[in-house]
This record gives structure tokens, C-alpha cells and sequence, in this order.
């Protein structure tokens, strides 16, 4: 790609432990499950592949542990075509790790112990401050420390570099976090948490995405699953409609989606044009079982996404 976006990720590494089972267990129940995968995730991680698969530069700021868990991250991010100058290692904590039990229906519950995602530090953020200050994207999550991706949009803020937060897990933020966000991308959970609002149907998702918009981000990029996304900006709102698959897995889906935003923003589009090409990379990941091994590459979403436009 001859103007490839440059896209900085600050955020979590884990390895993902997932389980094939005919439904999700109730508690106290023990089942037979079909299959096991050991892969690597974490939210960050996830979208900083997402994004080089899709042929942006990628540089990644996180925390692993000196295990063989780390290792193994490093080893990924080289052949994903991952920047880790700053990742590094925490002598004191284990890697993160997610289990993961994905049922017959593609439903999905999954557990998080961050592990070495709790050790970084806003000072490791400033010493990632070039990678932060020459992109132009930076993303971030909730899956390590508030302080950590606070810093990390400070710095962004005050370089003109657009942020993307996606507020997930679902916790409270504060104002100043919200306020140095240019786009915000909750899904349902996640945007009721925010708003103290339901996102049964539409409407109700509409009202949240204008209340979580008083708090300070720019754009409101609210991921309604099935129902596709909600766009909301200053005096205007648009839906994108979900692209209809089969799907097989869904873990990974809202990573591919930002990773993929992430990128076609970087690259000039609009919004709504980005959005739109996001869920199309979405919908590719989601017909195939794992998180990144799952993330499609440049050439297949071009593909995918000129088939939908000539259907």
C-alpha cells in the first residue's frame, strides 16, 4: 500500500484459551466440550493485527510476562508484521490470559486475568511518545490501568492524532478520558454502562449514543451486533446495516471491526464509509473459527467487500 496509515495501539496482549462446547454451562456444571485452541488475543493485541492484516504500520505499547506465553507474543506480532519496540516484559506478573467457551450457536462467555497488562505504566506510554505522536490512529481499550490510555490521550491530543477508545470491558470512565476522545466505540453493554440507558431497539440505542456524545467524544460508533452499527455525531446519525453471514465464531468480531475502522480512518474515508468497510471485515472474521487467525487480509476484504458493492 503506497500510503499505508501509520496506527498506534496502547493497550492489552493476552493469550486466548478457547473451548468448543454444545452450549455455555450453568453454574456448577461440567461439560464435554468438541475442541480446544490456544491462540493469542487481548483486545489490543487483536486490534493491532487487524490493522496490519489490513496493511497498515502497526506499532504495539503493552506488557507480557517472561514466560513462554510472552515469548510467544512476540514471535506473533514479528510474523504479523507487528512494530513491539515497546512491549516489553514485567518480571513480577504471568501474561494475560483469556479463557474463552464459544457454543454451538456462536454465543460466547469469556473470562479475563490481565496478568502482565496491569504493569503498564504511564511512563512506559511516554517512552512510546514518537509512536504515539507520528500515527494516525491511535486505539485503546479497558484492559489495562485507566491512567495508562489517559496518558497515551494526552499525548495523542496534544499531537493532533485522532484516538479511538473502545470502552470495553465495560466500566465507568471519567469526563477527561471521554473528552480527549475522538471516536468512542461501545457496544450494547458497554454503551448502557456509560448512559445508564437500554439499547433494546434503535431508538433506545440512538438516545444512548447522544447521551455518551454530551460527554465529550467527537463521534459515538455504537456496535449493535446483528443490527449492524450506530453512527452518531453533532446534529446527525446514521445506521449501517450489519453484512448478513453465517457465522461460526464470533470472538474477535469487535477487534477486527475497530482494528479495520482504525485503518480505513487513517486512510481519509469518512465515518460512515469507514464504518461500513469495517463491518464487512467483521462479518469475514465471524466465518471463522479463532480471533486472529480469523482477522482477514487486505486482499480478502477488498474482495468481500467489491462483491457486496456488485451484488
Amino acid at each position: 500500500m503506497a500510503n499505508a496509515p501509520r496506527v498506534c495501539v496502547v493497550g492489552s496482549c493476552m493469550i486466548d484459551l478457547i473451548s468448543r462446547v454444545p452450549r455455555l454451562p450453568v453454574l456448577g456444571e461440567t461439560l464435554f466440550g468438541h475442541s480446544f485452541h490456544l491462540g493469542y488475543g487481548g483486545k489490543g493485541a487483536n486490534q493491532a493485527v487487524a490493522a496490519a492484516r489490513l496493511g497498515a504500520h502497526v506499532s504495539m505499547v503493552a506488557r507480557v510476562g517472561r514466560d513462554v506465553f510472552g515469548e510467544g507474543t512476540f514471535e506473533n506480532f514479528q510474523q504479523q508484521g507487528v512494530d513491539a519496540t515497546f512491549v516489553g516484559y514485567d518480571e513480577d506478573r504471568f501474561s494475560g490470559v483469556a479463557p474463552i467457551f464459544v457454543d454451538d450457536h456462536a454465543d460466547n462467555c469469556i473470562v479475563i486475568v490481565p496478568g502482565a497488562n496491569t504493569g503498564l505504566t504511564p511512563e512506559h506510554v511516554r517512552a512510546a511518545r514518537q509512536a504515539i505522536e507520528t500515527a494516525d490512529m491511535v486505539c485503546c481499550q479497558l484492559e489495562v490501568p485507566i491512567e495508562v490510555t489517559l496518558e497515551a490521550f494526552r499525548i495523542a491530543r496534544a499531537a493532533g492524532v485522532r484516538t479511538i477508545l473502545n470502552p470495553a470491558p465495560a466500566a465507568d470512565l471519567p469526563d477527561e478520558l471521554l473528552g480527549l476522545t475522538d471516536i468512542c466505540v461501545p457496544n450494547e453493554v458497554e454503551a448502557q454502562m456509560l448512559t445508564g440507558r437500554g439499547v433494546g431497539d434503535v431508538g433506545g440505542a440512538l438516545e444512548a449514543g447522544r447521551a455518551l456524545l454530551k460527554r465529550g467524544p467527537g463521534t459515538v460508533v455504537l456496535t449493535l451486533g446483528g443490527r449492524g452499527a450506530l453512527l452518531v455525531e453533532a446534529g446527525a446519525s446514521r445506521q449501517v446495516p450489519a453484512v448478513q453471514i453465517d457465522a461460526v465464531d464470533p470472538t474477535g468480531a469487535g477487534d477486527a471491526f475497530i482494528g479495520a475502522l482504525a485503518v480505513f480512518l487513517g486512510e481519509g474515508r469518512t465515518t460512515e464509509e469507514a464504518a461500513r468497510a469495517a463491518a464487512a471485515v467483521a462479518a469475514l472474521s465471524v466465518m471463522r473459527v479463532g480471533t486472529q487467525v480469523s482477522f482477514p487480509s487486505r486482499s480478502e476484504a477488498d474482495a468481500f467487500i467489491a462483491a457486496r458493492a456488485g451484488a
